[in-house]
């Protein structure tokens, strides 16, 4: 008897953009349509900037994705995302949405781009094709919070509110810097290491 062709790896091309802030923070981001929810999830955290220190969830055709946790609403049915993949919840989806931090609040949207055969030589994991500016600080307040950051270094870069979330953040923190090559790295040593694969 034969044995069955493997299923050629098609790939997923995602716009991921934080929600409420001007100018965008936005990550293009190529994956595998086999990766499950929670490998996208760790991809997200590496290709924003984010450190992967709250919950988070998936929001996708009115259903909610997360990894349980002993402190879930019993009355909202979550499904687990370490067992479900893009290419199963994707069907005819184009633009979901994926929450990080429940305090702070940082809501994402994530478009489905295109969707195209993976390239002879790609070899799985994830790879951030564009992107601009930083991702805000962990627990920085939430996008209202950034937003007057932004707004206010933008007119006055030595007011005191700039000088004290600066202080906080660090003197480098560069709201327009994005390094592509480093999310990269970051996604390399992920697959690397297998991590988003337990």
């Amino acid at each position: 008897m034969a044995k069955a062709k493997a299923r050629a790896a098609r790939l997923y091309c995602l716009r991921i953009e934080l929600e409420d802030i001007t100018p965008a923070i936005w990550r293009r981001v190529l994956i595998e349509d086999g990766a499950s929810l929670i490998r996208l999830h760790h991809t997200i955290q590496a290709a924003m900037g984010w450190t992967d220190a709250h919950l988070h969830e998936f929001q996708i055709g009115g259903v909610i994705y997360a990894t349980p946790h002993p402190e879930d609403d019993i009355d909202r049915v979550i499904v687990d995302e370490r067992r479900v993949r893009l290419l199963d919840v994707l069907k005819g989806i184009s633009r979901f949405g994926y929450q990080y931090d429940f305090g702070d609040d940082w809501q994402h949207t994530v478009t489905v781009e295109k969707v195209a055969p993976a390239p002879q030589l790609w070899r799985g994991g994830a790879y951030v094709e564009a992107g601009e500016r930083a991702c805000p600080p962990e627990d920085a307040g939430g996008a209202h919070s950034y937003q007057e950051f932004l707004d206010q270094l933008a007119k006055d870069p030595r007011h005191e509110q700039v000088r004290e979330f600066l202080d906080w953040a660090g003197d480098d923190f560069d709201p327009a810097r994005f390094d592509r090559y480093a999310a990269n790295a970051a996604l390399l040593r992920m697959a690397w290491n297998q991590w988003g694969d337990k």
